[in-house]
């Protein structure tokens, strides 16, 4: 069926519901994610099959032993929290574990009881949305540029893995065009190793015009450390538009999370 005939046949279908009920269709139709599967891009089914892959590949919390630093700040949190990575598992796709009994988003505040509290969920990854809206909202054409992605955890955003000390990448630094930091330290290294790696981002990313998206932002990681960086003489923060989505299901929170900054 042609655009015209399916149109056509859409109109003829909405006057045959009751008027009474013909708002909430039309309500969900506007905010459903039904439709999602075709509407969906090339690139969307690329992101979804790498999720998939990598889903095969570890553990239902993809949270290894080694990282000790980062499961003992989730232990700290003020409520009960597990680690769900957000680009891995989507709302839908946590709907389907609860169902299945292979994960929840509550827990028994009195064992035994039926008094239960929604858990915590942290995420270290970029979700879907996230990405989309950093690739079609926040950044230009990137054709020719250099981007690094310092710590992406599972590589959500560069699939291209150097596994080393960002302070031994001096060269890297200074030549991209591009840098994205999602949470990068805060979980992984104490404070004073932090302090220590922003000193080397600030010191080697200065490259005039390049761009910096971080996740919190600038303010917000460095105000917890003994730290002398100068934000006003390094850069300046670009002010993004977070109502490009105006479904109802979108995490508007996570979206104001994300800060971009141009090098002075």
């Amino acid at each position: 069926m042609e655009f015209r005939s399916a149109r056509g046949a859409v109109l003829q279908l909405l006057r045959t519901v009751a008027p009474a009920d013909l708002p909430a269709l039309i309500e969900w139709m506007r905010t459903t994610r039904d439709f999602d599967e075709f509407t969906q891009d090339n690139n969307d089914i690329m992101l979804k099959n790498i999720a998939e892959d990598l889903r095969n590949c570890l553990p239902l919390d993809t949270m290894l032993s080694s990282e000790h630093l980062s499961l003992r700040k989730i232990e700290q949190q003020p409520e009960p929290t597990v680690h769900v990575d957000a680009f891995l598992y989507d709302e839908d796709f946590i709907d389907s574990l609860c169902e299945e009994g292979k994960m929840s988003r509550n827990y028994c505040m009195v064992c035994g009881s039926h008094q239960t509290a929604p858990l915590g969920f942290i995420s270290h990854s970029f979700s879907l949305v996230e990405l989309k809206f950093i690739y079609h909202h926040v950044l230009p054409d990137l054709s020719g540029k250099v981007l690094v992605d310092v710590g992406s955890r599972l590589g959500t955003v560069l699939y291209g893995v150097l596994h080393a000390d960002i302070c031994t990448q001096g060269s890297l630094l200074q030549n991209a065009d591009v840098i994205i930091m999602n949470n990068v330290f805060e979980y992984f290294l104490d404070e004073a190793e932090q302090a220590r790696a922003w000193e080397c981002i600030s010191h080697n990313v200065r490259k005039q015009g390049s761009l910096l998206v971080t996740v919190p932002s600038l303010e917000d990681s460095l105000s917890r450390l003994q730290i002398n960086i100068q934000l006003s003489s390094w850069v300046e923060e670009v002010t993004l538009n977070y109502d490009v989505y105006p479904e109802k299901h979108i995490d508007r929170e996570a979206l104001e999370q994300i800060h971009l900054y141009k090098i002075l």
